[in-house]
C-alpha cells in the first residue's frame, strides 16, 4: 500500500438517536481512487460527507473519532472549515451547475479566493476543463448558460469546478448515476485518469463500475467500514462473510 492521504480513527456519526456510522477505521491512499460500496442506506454517502466535513451544515448530528488529512485532525476546532473544502472538494450525485455561464461556473472558486486577473482566470478555467476532459465540447460555448449543457457536460463542467480551486483530494458521490450509458463511461475514464494526480474517493451502487475504476474499495454495511484493501482483493478474495454475500449478490 502506498502512502495514505487520509487516514480515519474510531469515526462515529450519530443523527439524534439514530447511530449512522460506527467506528470506521480506513487508510485513504494518496493518488489513488478508492471506493465506497455496500447496500443503500449503510452510511457510504455519509461517511463520504464527514471527510470535508459537509455534516457539519446537518442538525442534530454527533461525530467523534479522528479524520486526519496529511496527519491533522480535520475536526480540531482550530481547522478553517473553507480551506478545508478547498483542499478536499466535492462532486453530487445530481450535476448541480450554478445559474450562470460555462466560464463564469470554473471561475466561481478562483474568484472567491482570491483570483481577478482575466488572464489568470482565463487559464485556470481552460486547464480545469481540460482537466474535466470537457474543454474541446465546451471551448466555444463559455459565454452560453451551464443549464443548457447535457447531463454528461454538466456533470463534467462539476468536476472542473471542482478542480479549478485546486484541490488534493476529490469525492464523488454515485457521480454516474443521473448519466446516460456513454456520459457514464467519459467520466469513468475521467475518475481512472484523475487518480493519478488526486486522491479520489468515490461512493458506487454500481459493482462493475466499482471494479472498472478503483485501485482500492470499502465495503460498507449498517455503518461499519466492514472490509477494505486493493479492489482485486475485495472482488477476488474477499475476508468477510458480509463482503463475500454481497459481491455475490445474495443481499444489497
Amino acid at each position: 500500500m502506498g502512502k495514505s492521504k487520509l487516514s480515519v480513527r474510531d469515526l462515529n456519526l450519530s443523527y439524534g438517536e439514530d447511530r449512522v456510522l460506527k467506528n470506521v477505521n480506513m487508510e485513504i491512499r494518496d493518488r489513488a481512487v478508492t471506493a465506497l460500496i455496500g447496500p443503500s442506506g449503510c452510511g457510504k454517502s455519509t461517511f463520504l460527507r464527514c471527510l470535508n466535513r459537509m455534516n457539519d451544515l446537518a442538525g442534530n448530528v454527533r461525530i467523534s473519532g479522528k479524520v486526519l488529512l496529511d496527519g491533522e485532525d480535520i475536526y480540531d476546532k482550530r481547522v478553517d472549515v473553507t480551506l478545508l473544502r478547498k483542499r478536499v472538494g466535492m462532486v453530487f450525485q445530481q450535476p448541480n451547475p450554478f445559474p450562470m455561464s460555462v466560464y463564469d461556473n470554473v471561475a466561481y472558486g478562483p474568484r472567491i479566493h482570491g483570483v481577478r486577473a482575466k488572464a489568470e482566470l482565463d487559464g485556470i478555467v481552460e486547464e480545469a476543463l481540460r482537466g474535466a476532459a470537457v474543454y474541446e465540447e465546451l471551448k466555444n460555448r463559455m459565454k452560453e448558460p451551464a443549464h443548457g449543457l447535457s447531463g454528461g457536460q454538466q456533470q463534467r463542467l462539476c468536476i472542473a469546478r471542482a478542480l479549478a480551486v485546486l484541490p488534493e483530494v476529490l469525492l464523488m458521490d454515485e457521480p454516474t448515476s443521473a448519466l446516460d450509458p456513454g456520459s457514464t463511461l467519459k467520466v469513468e475514464e475521467l475518475m481512472r485518469s484523475l487518480g493519478k494526480k488526486y486522491t479520489v474517493v468515490v461512493v458506487t451502487h454500481n459493482m462493475r463500475q466499482a471494479a472498472r475504476v478503483s485501485d482500492d474499495a470499502a465495503f460498507f454495511f449498517a455503518g461499519e467500514a466492514v472490509e477494505c484493501g486493493k479492489t482485486a482483493d475485495i472482488f477476488a478474495r474477499p475476508r468477510n462473510k458480509r463482503t463475500q454475500d454481497y459481491i455475490a449478490g445474495r443481499f444489497g
